[in-house]
């Protein structure tokens, strides 16, 4: 298997790893195709798929933030089971983090990602690729590491319509694993900078953000 990173949207492999976008997620969660430029050129972001027997079977997106020393994992899909497709993205994937922060000269604090409470999306079927599911999606990264941030969260609608979407948590993976809280202000600072391309963000995302800046830690529960 092959991990093959994609900058434009002139690559054939982009094509394949959006279509499998719209298969696996809902429509709110995928930007449109042709937005995908200017993400793709910037090289802060790192967009992989996973390619086997020439098929892309998989990706995962990710972004690094040197300054504040934590990562952001975008998303990451898997195409079909019984490849060790997840686990190969998630190597691969934490192999080039840790390369990026030992550029950087400072070590990496973790990773940000938002996950499925499968209690409240049952009605998806997330492209009926049973590793997709939200139950067991949930308890893979709850494996890996994963912790959930202690707090009511909401996210704006990648279709830029102003939406809160609400079937989510924001989780962290810290390096430590023994870290039981995170700052409040960095969760704030993270979030108002990973959410500055959308335009139209809900009054809910706007609140729950300035309610952050005004609290000192959170706690990280198991997730």
């Amino acid at each position: 298997m092959e991990f093959i990173r994609i900058t434009s949207i002139e690559d054939p492999l982009f094509r394949s790893m959006h279509d499998l976008m719209k298969e696996v997620f809902p429509p709110e969660e995928v930007l449109e195709y042709s937005l995908w430029r200017e993400p793709l050129e910037d090289p802060g972001i790192r967009v992989f798929v996973a390619v086997h027997e020439g098929k892309v079977v998989g990706t995962t997106e990710y972004r690094y933030y040197e300054d504040d020393q934590v990562a952001m994992t975008d998303f990451t899909i898997i195409g079909q089971a019984g490849l060790g497709i997840g686990r190969f993205l998630a190597r691969k994937r934490w192999q080039d983090l840790e390369r990026l922060a030992s550029e950087s000269g400072k070590p990496m604090k973790g990773m940000f990602a938002e996950i499925y409470d499968p209690y409240r999306v049952e009605g998806h079927a997330f492209g009926g690729v049973k590793p997709m599911d939200p139950y067991v999606r949930r308890e893979v990264l709850s494996h890996l590491g994963y912790k959930r941030i202690d707090f009511t969260y909401v996210h704006p609608s990648w279709e830029n319509n102003g939406e809160a979407v609400e079937e989510l948590d924001l989780c962290f993976l810290p390096t430590d694993e023994d870290e039981t809280a995170i700052s409040a202000a960095l969760v704030a600072k993270f979030l108002r900078r990973y959410y500055a391309v959308l335009a139209n963000k809900p009054q809910a995302w706007e609140a729950m953000v300035d309610g952050l800046e005004g609290k000192e830690t959170l706690a990280l529960l198991p997730l």
